[in-house]
């Protein structure tokens, strides 16, 4: 049985010019352990595809099932990491570690020592009592990592890991990500238009493009996937069958 299993799933959204069609006809299966990257332009449907699987989102229509049980809401047996971080600024570095296994009526010194523990395998045990602001944005990454890493989930979700962070510290998180991926052996899904990341840490990718998946392969395969789009978008072609709309002004 694949670990997340995703059925012909569709996501439809009302306008005031009528409806539009974000997601359609998404099938996708992930084993225990496995890590998938969906790619694809801004726009294409890959955070409401992600929205969805994390339970933030509803689907039109098709079914989405995590170890055979439907996904009907968000869940302690997943972990997000969110494209803006979503810290708690209110909240020091280790409380905002915490507030998974706060939620979940953990015991404060076990909370903290979980915290400490995450927090050490990210590099940032020193600043267990930071404000978050005094953070770099590198940094909160780090922290975003950890709190969503805490409740030791099934499945880890991230939404553009390594949007806004120099090519140096985007490394720094991908190794992160991969390491702290692996030693919890969750199955987990991120969401990139950065093909550097993609390289760094998938195991499959899924090109999606205008709500579906037109590709979906080992990552060895892609540099000879043999689709036009695929090869467009990994070589960041401005010609090609992907037609991007740029505002004149």
């Amino acid at each position: 049985m694949p670990s997340l299993d995703i059925r012909n799933l569709g996501v439809r959204y009302a306008t005031k010019t009528g409806t539009v069609e974000a997601l359609s006809n998404i099938n996708l299966a992930m084993t225990e352990g496995d890590f998938v990257v969906a790619i694809g332009a801004s726009g294409c449907g890959k955070t409401t595809l992600l929205s969805c699987i994390a339970g933030f989102l509803p689907p039109t229509h098709g079914t989405i099932e995590l170890d055979g049980k439907p996904v009907t809401g968000p869940g302690a047996d997943r972990g997000v990491v969110f494209q803006k971080h979503a810290l708690m600024p209110w909240l020091d570095v280790a409380q905002n570690v915490e507030f998974g296994l706060r939620m979940r009526g953990v015991a404060a010194a076990e909370r903290r020592s979980a915290a400490m523990e995450q927090l050490r395998l990210v590099g940032l045990d020193e600043f267990a009592d930071r404000p978050i602001y005094e953070l770099s944005g590198g940094m909160q990454k780090r922290v975003a990592l950890a709190r969503a890493i805490a409740v030791e989930p099934e499945i880890v979700f991230f939404d553009e890991p390594t949007t806004g962070l120099d090519p140096i510290m985007a490394d720094v998180i991908n190794e992160l990500i991969v390491k702290c991926v692996k030693e919890l052996g969750a199955t987990a899904i991120s969401i990139t238009h950065d093909m550097v990341s993609t390289r760094k840490i998938a195991d499959r990718v899924a090109m999606i493009y205008d709500g579906k998946i037109i590709w979906n392969g080992p990552k060895s395969q892609i540099d000879n996937s043999g689709n036009p789009y695929v090869d467009q978008f990994i070589h960041g072609r401005a010609t090609g069958p992907i037609k991007m709309q740029v505002r004149a002004y």
